[in-house]
C-alpha cells in the first residue's frame, strides 16, 4: 500500500524519528534471522505546578502537549485557567505544567480510578459531573467524509505502519484529517490532541475524532468534555462508552474497516444521503 501524508495536516506522525523506535534482531517461524523496528516506551512524570500528578508511559514525542492535554482532560487546568508555562526536562524525563491559579488537584487524586485503558489510564471521580449540562453541537457527519477520512489516514505514514503496537488519533474536519498524534497508549494520543488544541485554539465544534482504540466510557467522555461531537474509531464499542454517548447525544461510530460501520449513537448527525448517491 503505498502512504502519503495529506496536505491538510497540521501535526502529522514522524516515524523516521529515531528516538522514538529501537532495532531489534529476532527469528522468524522459520528460525531465520529478522531485524525490526520496535516502538520504545519511557516514563513522563507530570507535574501540575509544585504537585507531581501521575507517571505515563509514552513513546516521549510531544511531552508538553500531552502533560497540558492530560490536565485539561483530567478537569485539572480549566478552559478559564492562564497556563503561565510548561517546562520540559527531557533528562529528568517530566513537565510541569504551571497556572496563574491555585488548583485542586489534591481533592482529584483522592478519587483517582484506574479504567480499561492501554499504558493503565486514569479517570478522575467527578470527570462525570462535567457532562450533565453539557450540549454537542449538531454537526452533520456525512458518510462520503468518513470513507474518505479511513482512506486518507490509514495511507499516512505512521509509527502504526513502521512498527505497530502503537495506538493513533486524528482531529479531523470534514473530510480532511488535520493532527494526527500516536502512542502506546489511545489515551495518551488522546491526550496530546487535546493539549495541542488548547494550546492552539482550535475549535471543536465542526470536528471529528477518530481513534484505532477500543470505544470505552474514558474515550467517551474525554471526546464529550473536549466538545467534539463525533468519535469514530475502527475497532468495537464497550457497553457503558455506548451509554453515555447516549446520555451526552455523541455521535459514535465503530467497526469502520473499508465501507462498513455501525453507529450506535447520535445517528440524527449522520448524512446517509451521501452513501445513496454513490450506489
Amino acid at each position: 500500500m503505498s502512504t502519503q501524508t495529506p496536505a491538510s495536516l497540521r501535526v502529522a506522525p514522524d516515524p523516521e524519528a529515531s528516538r522514538l523506535t529501537r532495532a531489534v534482531t529476532g527469528r522468524d517461524q522459520t528460525g531465520a534471522p529478522v531485524d525490526l523496528r520496535v516502538v520504545e516506551e519511557r516514563p513522563l512524570t507530570i507535574y501540575l505546578n509544585s504537585r507531581e500528578i501521575v507517571t505515563a508511559m509514552t513513546i516521549g514525542d510531544h511531552p508538553e502537549w500531552l502533560a497540558l492535554g492530560f490536565l485539561v482532560n483530567q478537569g485539572m487546568v480549566r478552559t478559564s485557567d492562564d497556563v503561565t508555562g510548561i517546562d520540559y526536562d527531557e533528562e529528568l524525563e517530566t513537565v510541569i505544567v504551571r497556572t496563574a491559579r491555585e488548583t485542586d488537584h489534591e481533592a482529584k487524586l483522592a478519587r483517582a480510578t484506574r479504567t480499561s485503558g492501554c499504558a493503565v489510564g486514569t479517570v478522575f471521580g467527578d470527570m462525570m459531573e462535567g457532562l450533565e449540562d453539557l450540549t454537542l453541537p449538531a454537526t452533520p457527519v456525512r458518510v462520503a467524509d468518513l470513507r474518505a477520512l479511513s482512506q486518507a489516514i490509514n495511507r499516512t505514514p505512521s509509527l502504526y505502519l513502521a512498527a505497530g503496537a502503537i495506538h493513533g488519533t486524528c482531529l479531523c474536519q470534514g473530510p480532511d484529517p488535520l493532527a494526527y498524534f500516536e502512542d502506546v497508549g489511545r489515551h495518551n494520543a488522546v491526550d496530546k490532541l487535546a493539549g495541542w488544541m488548547r494550546q492552539e485554539g482550535v475549535d471543536p465544534s465542526d470536528k471529528t475524532l477518530y481513534t484505532t482504540g477500543r470505544l470505552t466510557s474514558e474515550m467517551v467522555i474525554k471526546c464529550a468534555l473536549m466538545g467534539i461531537p463525533a468519535l469514530v474509531s475502527r475497532s468495537g464499542f464497550t457497553a457503558w462508552g455506548v451509554e453515555i454517548a447516549r446520555q451526552v447525544g455523541l455521535t459514535v461510530i465503530g467497526r469502520m474497516k473499508g465501507e462498513r460501520f455501525v453507529c450506535l449513537s447520535g445517528e440524527t448527525r449522520v448524512v446517509w444521503e451521501d452513501a445513496d448517491a454513490e450506489t
